[in-house]
C-alpha cells in the first residue's frame, strides 16, 4: 500500500501534467459577470473532467440563471457517506486580462488571472482523485460541486451547496490558503445598504424646508462604524455612499453600502438589533435598510478540530507543517459549517494576491497540497 510519502513522489513525478492543466484552465477566463465565458469555461471542465478521474455515477445539472451553472458529480467510493470537494470556478478578472497578463511559470512561482483564487486548487482536488486510483487506494464516496458565482456572494449556488452537503460527512474546500495555513473558521458575512429619504429644498432661499438625507446619512454611518467591535472579532464598514443632486440643493435621497464581519452569532444579533433601530435625527428624514446575512459564521467546531488533526498528521508525513488559522473572509465552506458539517477550508493553493495583479501560487505547493487532500481522503475512506 503506498505511504502518504509516495502519494507526494507520485504527484512530484506528474507535476508538468498538473502544470498544463492549470495552464489549459486558466487560459479559458471565467468572470464571475461574463455568463457566456463562464459556460465556456464550464465546458471545458465537463471534458477535462473525465479524462481525469473517468465518468461520475450521476452529474446534477442546476442552471445558474444570470450566474455561472452549478455541477454536482457523484463518484462512488469505500462505503460510508460521501465527502464534500467544494470549487468554484468563476474569478475575478474581466475578460481580457489574460492579453497583458498570460499564464506563465518562472521557477516555482505560476501567475495568471485566477490562478490562485481558485483555479489551481480545483486543479489540486482532480489530481488528488487521479493519484488514489493510480495508488489503487481507497477513497470515500466523492461529492465534487463547481459553482460560478461565489465571488458575487453565491446567489443561485447556495440552496443546491446546502442540499448537497446535507448527507456529507466532511467538507474540503479547494480555495487558496492563508500563508499555506487551513482555515478552520471563517467570519459571517452582511451586505446591506441604509438609505435616507428627505425633503428638498434650496439650501440658500430655503434652508428650513428642507431635511438632509446626506445629513441623516452621516449620522448613521457614525453609528454604524461605532458598532466596530475588533475584540468580539467585529468589523462594519460603510464603503461607499452617496447622495443629492447639487450643491445648492438640500439632498433628497442618500444612501450608503455596507459591509459586516462578525464571528459569532451573538455578534450578528447584535448588529440585526442595532440595524433594526436606527432612527433619523430628523422626523421628517425616512431611514431604510436593505439586505441580508449573505454568509453565516464558519465556527470552528470539535469535529473540525479532529478533521484538521488528521489533516496535520499526514502533512507531518511528506515534511510540511501544516497550520490552522482563522480569516475575515468568507467562502461557500460557511454554508456547509452552518450544517453542522466539518469543514476544512483553504485546502487549494499556497500562494498570494487573491483579486490583485500580484497573484501567484507555489508549484511544490501545488503539488505537496495535491498529496495530502489524497492522504486525507484515503484516511476518511480508512475511518
Amino acid at each position: 500500500m503506498m505511504s502518504t510519502r509516495e502519494l507526494l513522489d507520485w504527484t512530484t513525478e506528474h507535476r508538468d501534467e498538473m502544470l498544463s492543466d492549470l495552464a489549459r484552465y486558466v487560459e479559458i477566463e471565467t468572470p464571475s459577470t461574463d455568463k457566456d465565458s463562464l459556460k465556456d469555461g464550464l465546458s471545458w471542465l465537463e471534458s477535462w473532467l473525465p479524462q481525469r478521474i473517468g465518468e461520475p455515477a450521476s452529474v446534477r445539472e442546476v442552471d445558474g440563471g444570470p450566474h455561472g451553472d452549478i455541477r454536482v458529480y457523484d463518484y462512488p467510493g469505500a462505503g460510508g457517506s460521501p465527502v464534500l470537494l467544494l470549487c468554484h470556478y468563476d474569478t475575478v478578472w474581466d475578460k481580457g486580462t489574460l492579453r497583458d497578463w498570460p499564464f506563465r511559470v518562472d521557477g516555482d512561482r505560476a501567475t495568471g488571472p485566477g490562478v490562485f483564487d481558485m483555479k489551481s486548487g480545483l486543479v489540486q482536488a482532480v489530481w488528488a482523485l487521479r493519484a488514489l486510483a493510480a495508488a489503487g487506494l481507497p477513497r470515500p464516496p466523492i461529492r465534487l460541486l463547481l459553482n460560478g458565482d461565489e465571488e458575487t456572494g453565491s446567489p443561485a449556488s447556495r440552496p443546491v451547496i446546502e442540499a448537497a452537503a446535507a448527507d456529507t460527512r466532511a467538507a474540503l474546500v479547494f480555495e487558496a490558503s492563508a500563508n499555506g495555513a487551513i482555515k478552520t473558521a471563517r467570519k459571517g458575512v452582511g451586505i446591506y445598504r441604509v438609505i435616507a429619504r428627505g425633503i428638498e429644498a434650496h439650501a440658500g432661499l430655503d434652508p428650513t424646508k428642507g431635511a438632509s438625507a446626506i445629513d441623516e446619512l452621516a449620522r448613521v454611518v457614525l453609528a454604524l462604524h461605532g458598532l466596530t467591535d475588533l475584540d468580539a472579532g467585529t468589523t462594519v464598514n460603510v464603503g461607499v455612499i452617496s447622495g443629492g443632486t447639487r450643491r445648492n440643493v438640500t439632498a433628497g435621497t442618500a444612501h450608503g453600502d455596507i459591509d459586516i464581519r462578525v464571528s459569532s452569532a451573538a455578534e450578528m444579533a447584535r448588529v440585526d438589533a442595532a440595524l433594526a433601530a436606527l432612527t433619523p435625527h430628523d422626523p421628517r428624514v425616512t431611514i431604510e435598510v436593505e439586505g441580508e446575512w449573505n454568509r453565516p459564521v464558519m465556527a470552528r467546531t470539535e469535529s473540525t478540530r479532529r478533521l484538521f488533526r488528521l489533516a496535520k498528521g499526514l502533512a507531518t508525513e511528506i515534511g510540511v507543517d501544516l497550520d490552522e488559522c482563522s480569516v475575515g473572509g468568507a467562502s461557500d465552506g460557511n454554508f456547509v459549517a452552518a450544517l453542522g458539517i466539518p469543514v476544512l477550508d483553504g485546502f487549494g493553493a499556497v500562494g498570494d494576491g487573491a483579486h490583485a495583479r500580484h497573484e501567484h501560487i507555489s508549484v511544490q505547493g501545488m503539488v505537496e497540497r495535491t498529496a495530502l487532500a489524497a492522504a486525507v481522503l484515503h484516511a476518511l475512506a480508512e475511518a
